[in-house]
């Protein structure tokens, strides 16, 4: 290989051609990659300034408990009230509420005043007049059936409320449809009101029996159930009676029976497919008792000392009240031994169905808790008469309390059994409430 001589320098090397362009491309990517990041750099800055602005707009400078805003704020607009064309608040109409009056009066009018309803209260208007029949039907049947109803609250006092029904007949298909709407002005001892529903039953057969819901702390519950009883034939409608009850439900004691509505169709003209709307004022359920007495019962008693047992023995009852316009009642009896005052043991009596006067000769043998000296001094027994239901809870006929504590033919029957043990001494004994 031949050198060559720079006339006044020194001698210098050839230079290989390949690793002149790499040394190039090296630095072209350098470059390029610096460009890129600057590139970013300054999108980054620019969209941080345009953002600080938006900020600034916004509502000033963002502190440092200041959220975020993405989005401006919405432009207030005012309020429709509910009588606007506006579809956003109509409201569907309350079937409880007051009908509103068709004009307007005068700003400068007098208000005319308002009488006040002969029911009870409603629990969130306590001074809210009684609200109006739900349907053109009743609005007819109150105009018919009630035309001399007082408007003075005064002379409506001990009033039960009303009960308002509908009944339809189909003749194809041998159906009654009893509709039950609503109650109004029902009383009530708790501020809210009562928690009533309606128990129906079909007499004199009384297998046909149902019930409504449970409506919560109101004295106008609206029901609006329809209730469907196929299998009767139009001749046998003249001997059919509907007997409504309406109770308030209590869900740690027997419901209370607020009154009764008794409706026998041989008075009504029953159409097929066409519905009659009838209003019936609701009566007390205790009259007839008031009337006719709770009833009697003869119990038999036999003590024995020596083995510390109560032999009881229910014989029979009679006169017991009708608890159904046919005179129809299914009685039996629930008895309770007391020890100083509490129960500490109970029997019951099989259901007698369909009587007034019914014969159960049952004996029952109760164990007199063990004293030093056994005796019937802080012993007590209870007696319970009550109705049968097979939907609802069974009603108390009448009550009767046999120990040393009671009084008149209760007191001295219980002396002569303390008297005479061993032996079976039977009375007879008024039920009372």
């Amino acid at each position: 290989m031949k050198i060559l001589a720079a006339p006044d320098g020194p001698a210098i090397s050839p230079v290989d051609p390949s690793g002149e362009w790499h040394g190039v491309t090296f630095w072209l990517l350098v470059l390029g990659a610096g460009a890129l990041a600057l590139a970013t750099l300054a999108g980054i800055a620019c969209w941080l300034a345009k953002r600080r602005n938006s900020l600034h707009k916004l509502g000033g400078k963002r502190g440092p408990d200041k959220a975020l805003v993405f989005q401006p704020p919405r432009r207030a607009t005012a309020v429709r009230s509910p009588g606007s064309a506006t579809h956003y608040l109509r409201k569907s109409p309350s079937p409880t509420a007051p009908t509103a009056p068709a004009a307007t009066s005068p700003p400068n009018a007098p208000i005319p005043p308002q009488i006040p309803s002969s029911g009870g209260n409603s629990p969130h208007t306590p001074t809210a007049p009684e609200p109006d029949p739900l349907s053109k039907e009743l609005a007819d049947a109150n105009a018919t059936e009630k035309p001399n109803k007082p408007a003075d609250s005064d002379n409506n006092e001990g009033r039960l409320g009303d009960l308002h029904f509908k009944l339809r007949y189909e003749n194809e298909k041998n159906a009654l449809v009893v509709s039950v709407v609503s109650c109004q002005g029902l009383p009530g001892r708790e501020p809210a009101g009562p928690d009533p529903y309606v128990k129906l039953q079909l007499l004199p057969d009384k297998q046909h029996k149902v019930k409504t819901r449970v409506v919560r702390k109101t004295r106008c519950p609206v029901y609006d159930e329809d209730f469907t009883f196929y299998g009767l034939a139009p001749h046998q409608l003249p001997a059919i009676t509907l007997h409504f009850v309406v109770l308030s439900f209590d869900r740690y004691s027997r419901d209370e029976i607020i009154g009764e509505v008794v409706a026998p169709l041989s008075t009504l003209h029953l159409q097929s497919g066409e519905a009659m709307a009838l209003c019936r004022e609701i009566q007390p359920r205790s009259l007839k008792m008031l009337r006719v007495g709770r009833g009697e019962v003869l119990v038999s008693l036999c003590w024995q000392p020596a083995a510390a047992r109560l032999t009881v023995v229910l014989l029979k009852a009679r006169n017991l009240p009708k608890m159904d316009v046919t005179g129809l009642a299914d009685p039996y009896v629930k008895m309770y031994l007391l020890y100083n005052g509490q129960r500490i043991a109970k029997k019951k009596t099989h259901v007698k169905k369909r009587t007034l006067n019914p014969v159960f000769n049952e004996s029952f043998v109760f164990e007199v808790p063990a004293a030093p000296n056994a005796a019937l001094d802080h012993v007590s027994l209870e007696l319970l008469v009550l109705d049968w239901d097979r939907v609802t809870k069974n009603e108390v006929i009448g009550r009767l309390e046999l120990g040393a504590a009671g009084a008149g033919s209760a007191r001295h029957h219980w002396r002569e059994v303390q008297a005479a043990p061993r032996r079976q001494i039977a009375d007879w004994h008024k039920l009372k409430e």
